[in-house]
């Protein structure tokens, strides 16, 4: 695990993106898992800013998206209307190459074997750039008492939805389809990025508690090549003196100045 600790969150948005462009520019064909929410907003509109200098070429790439909450495709609260506002609609990548979920698909079981399928298809995701709730969930899987190891139907907690009506989504959706945590595992590469204060909490509890569905996040830790760049507000709650993860997994953290 590489934890990078940058002083804001536009850097730690510039970092993020930065390593997505790395990734593109060295393989082209890449195959990636995409999160969305307010945390990434700023990572896609410099991923835009990197695409028009020709730093981040889109073209031959293959995305899929972690999770869509139960509303049509063309709803403006969609994920699926959401990258488009945000990354897709700039950048030269083609529909055929953008894998979603169906949040309104009448058969929620027969849609998640088929995002299954085309994962399989495809070959493994060569990077999933993810984020975390303030309730520790990843995707959409939510704390409980386990998680979903495949893409699967999910409820959505009281907390959750509490916090999407507070962004003016209303009435909130009851329910997703997300992506499942070995799904999520089975990426050559993790990327884990937090910005806020109000991370902090979850942020401590995935690097430096215990691997519990409690904390969904906190199963990221476990694996062998996981990224993570928050800015100090997230990082604050990081135990300093310690290494938290480190009897589990080598840690380093890099703190900018």
């Amino acid at each position: 695990m590489r934890v990078e600790v940058l002083k804001g969150s536009r850097a730690a948005s510039r970092r993020a993106a930065g390593e997505i462009a790395a990734l593109l520019a060295r393989k082209p064909r890449a195959r990636l898992a995409l999160a969305s929410g307010k945390t990434m907003i700023p990572v896609y509109a410099e991923l835009v800013r990197l695409h028009r200098l020709g730093l981040a070429p889109f073209r031959s790439a293959r995305t899929f998206n972690l999770d869509e909450l139960r509303l049509a495709a063309g709803d403006p609260r969609s994920f699926r209307s959401f990258m488009e506002r945000h990354l897709f609609s700039s950048v030269d990548l083609a529909e055929s190459r953008i894998h979603f979920l169906r949040g309104d698909a009448g058969d929620a079981a027969a849609e998640c074997r088929r995002f299954e399928r085309d994962l399989e298809r495809f070959g493994p995701l060569d990077l999933a750039l993810v984020g975390v709730g303030v309730n520790g969930h990843v995707a959409y899987l939510e704390p409980g008492r386990a998680l979903a190891p495949r893409t699967a139907r999910v409820r959505l907690s009281p907390s959750t939805r509490r916090r999407l009506a507070s962004q003016g989504m209303r009435p909130a959706p009851r329910e997703a389809l997300t992506m499942g945590i070995e799904t999520i595992l089975a990426a050559w590469r993790l990327l884990l990025v937090a910005t806020g204060r109000e991370k902090a909490k979850a942020v401590a509890a995935a690097l430096e508690g215990p691997v519990t569905p409690r904390w969904p996040a906190s199963f990221l830790s476990l694996h062998p090549d996981l990224t993570v760049v928050l800015d100090r507000a997230a990082a604050s709650r990081l135990s300093r003196g310690g290494t938290g993860l480190a009897s589990r997994k080598e840690t380093r953290r890099t703190h900018a100045l």
